[in-house]
């Protein structure tokens, strides 16, 4: 990466590659990357439910439901945010 790179955020790294990439609200430490192929935004799912537990008070099982109904299920057109587990 070059200097420029270096002063964005991840998240304007991501904007400025694709202007129309959505993002999920309040899971900025969570953010990995970008899928390579559609360039929408990736998080990584483990990190999104510690931070469920850990700001907002929820126990893991919470989390998970959160994550499952409200964040993961819900689809917002074609550059919504991806999730995925790690290994």
């Amino acid at each position: 990466g070059n200097s420029t790179e270096k002063s964005m955020t991840k998240k304007e790294q991501i904007a400025d590659i694709n202007p129309e990439a959505l993002f999920a609200d309040g899971f900025d430490d969570a953010l990995i990357g970008y899928d390579a192929r559609s360039f929408c935004a990736v998080y990584d799912y483990d990190k999104t439910e510690k931070i469920l537990v850990k700001r907002d008070g929820m126990s893991f099982t919470e989390a998970h439901e959160h994550m499952e109904f409200n964040v993961v299920g819900s689809y917002v057109g074609d550059f919504t945010p991806v999730f995925i587990h790690t290994f």
